[in-house]
């Protein structure tokens, strides 16, 4: 930059940086009302047009104030020049929040009042920037232009006409077979093999859902040896999973092995002890005369149960509505096709015709095209000869300077090389001087202090001696620490070694009663009734039947 454009920028720079507070303002509510969808990266920029226009619009002038403007994006000016320039903002927030900074009087007659009087010029620039945007052109009026003339330069000879290159004809193309619009057989044939096997394997699905299962809960209440006796004897075919589960249940429980850290026998003592607490209030409850909560339970029990009944039902017709749905997009699928079909042969007929036309007019027009370059050739044979002098005349005039080239250069280089060799020796000369020795030998006393007049001042003697009773201190302060801590472990393992106790016994008893539970969860299990379906999921059901039947026909058509 030059210096006047350098001093502009460092005297903009520094403006932004004193009045930053100001600025912020202005620019943080644009971004929050007008300026929601532009970029924040944009923010210096609007500070920047924000202080030229408060703080130095009388000194650059409105005619290079919106010439800086009109430099930038003209979407972002208008928008944000229309939002600073509003005069209800100026005269409400604007004033009352700049005010909070400086005097209410100075901040009036000193920026307020200014960029009220540059409004009405502004809004002219802000309605060019917004006829900009529309694509409207504004007569402006400006003085008289200097009319540049153009060069009397030496018209160019026409270029030779390229001959036209033949026009390769087409070959027939073959029609598209009709197996294009026809599904093959093999996915057919796939399908109805992947339905048959899917029906073969849904007992089989449903009998080893329940048989992991059952080994999934039973895994994680087992030891690994019992496991194995287990899954054997299962294998053998000598008992049933769920005889063997109800057999074993009691043995595995009281041989549970028991892998916890402390805070998770602590958290489960504490759970323990809250039930218990829980059983005792409960039982205080009853010998006082308050109601048994059992039937209610069992009622809402009941309930969720109808519940979870009904949304199972519910997601049937949705499943069964989307199927339904697939069936009928797949017939429309299918119409579109025939419809597209027609349209394609009518498209066929058309584009054979339109090619013959084209291939007409071409061959017209390359007859006309050879009978112009032949003309064009007769006119360029005698100008070859000129263009052979003119050439020759320009060959020797760049010979002369190239040898006036050759001797300035060798010149240049003679120079360049006396400059190396003097700087060569300058540096010889330093490296030798770099190179002489230089004695530096200082003798220390280790009993002696610094001497610089201070009283804690002491020598590296004494400093040792005291860090060594330092260290001697610091290590009796870490043994009675250790001791400490050993103690308070030892408290810690024994208070885990009794919520173990306490958590065997719990678990025993809970085992014993989810064994109870399971037993009464089987027998309602068998004696219960499957659940008839809903009218709707029979209705859907029907339904799809009948549009798989009438895809089918339609395929069976096309």
């Amino acid at each position: 930059l030059n210096v006047t454009d350098e001093n502009f920028v460092l005297e903009t720079l520094a403006g932004c940086i004193e009045y930053k507070s100001l600025l912020d303002i202005v620019v943080n509510a644009f971004f929050v009302r007008d300026g929601k969808h532009c970029l924040f990266s944009e923010r210096n920029l609007y500070v920047v047009i924000c202080y030229l226009a408060t703080f130095q619009l009388e000194e650059l002038g409105l005619q290079h104030f919106s010439r800086i403007v009109k430099s930038l994006d003209t979407a972002k000016m208008h928008k944000f020049l229309r939002f600073f320039f509003n005069a209800l903002n100026l005269n409400t927030w604007i004033k009352d929040e700049w005010s909070h900074f400086y005097d209410s009087i100075y901040v009036k007659e000193n920026w307020i009042d200014p960029l009220l009087r540059w409004q009405p010029k502004v809004q002219q620039v802000i309605k060019q920037l917004a006829d900009k945007l529309n694509n409207c052109t504004t007569i402006v009026r400006s003085s008289t232009v200097t009319q540049p003339k153009e060069f009397n330069l030496t018209v160019p000879k026409p270029r030779a006409i390229p001959i036209p290159l033949p026009i390769p004809v087409l070959e027939k193309s073959h029609p598209v077979p009709p197996s294009t619009y026809k599904p093959p057989k093999e996915k057919k044939q796939l399908e109805e093999i992947k339905t048959k096997n899917r029906r073969k394997a849904e007992p089989k699905i449903i009998s080893y859902c329940c048989l992991l299962q059952n080994l999934y809960s039973f895994f994680f209440t087992a030891s690994i040896r019992q496991y194995k006796c287990l899954i054997t004897l299962a294998y053998s075919g000598s008992c049933s999973y769920e005889a063997l589960l109800s057999t074993y249940f009691f043995v595995l429980i009281d041989n549970i092995p028991i892998k916890l850290n402390a805070a998770a026998i602590l958290r489960e003592g504490a759970l323990y002890q809250r039930k218990a607490e829980q059983e005792l209030k409960r039982i205080e409850n009853l010998l006082r005369g308050a109601g048994d909560p059992s039937e209610f339970l069992e009622w809402q029990k009941q309930m969720r149960g109808k519940d979870l009944e009904e949304q199972l039902a519910e997601i049937e017709c949705k499943r069964l509505q989307g199927k339904l749905s697939h069936e009928e997009a797949v017939l429309a699928h299918q119409k579109v096709i025939q419809e597209n079909k027609k349209k394609a042969d009518l498209m066929r007929e058309e584009k054979a015709e339109l090619m013959h036309q084209y291939a007409e007019k071409r061959l017209q027009e390359q007859k006309e095209m050879r009978e112009l370059v032949e003309q064009v050739v007769e006119g360029h044979k005698n100008a070859k000869q000129a263009k052979l002098k003119l050439q020759k005349y320009k060959q020797q005039i760049v010979q002369e300077v190239c040898e006036e080239n050759r001797e300035l250069l060798r010149q240049a280089l003679e120079e360049e090389e006396e400059k190396l060799r003097k700087r060569y020796e300058l540096i010889q000369q330093i490296r030798v001087i770099e190179s002489l020795p230089s004695l530096k030998n200082k003798f220390v006393d280790l009993t002696e202090t610094g001497g610089h007049g201070l009283i804690c001042e002491m020598s590296i003697v004494e400093l040792r001696e005291r860090l060594a009773l330092l260290r001697e201190t610091q290590k009796a302060a870490e043994e009675e620490k250790r001791d400490q801590i050993i103690h308070e472990k030892q408290a810690k393992e024994q208070l885990l070694l009794d919520k173990l106790d306490q958590i065997s016994v719990f678990r025993a008893e809970l085992g014993r009663a989810a064994a109870l539970k399971q037993e009464e969860k089987k027998r309602k299990s068998q004696s219960g009734e499957r659940p008839v379906k809903d009218e709707r999921i029979l209705n859907l059901q029907q339904k799809i039947i009948e549009k798989t039947m009438e895809r089918k026909k339609q395929a069976e058509l096309l």
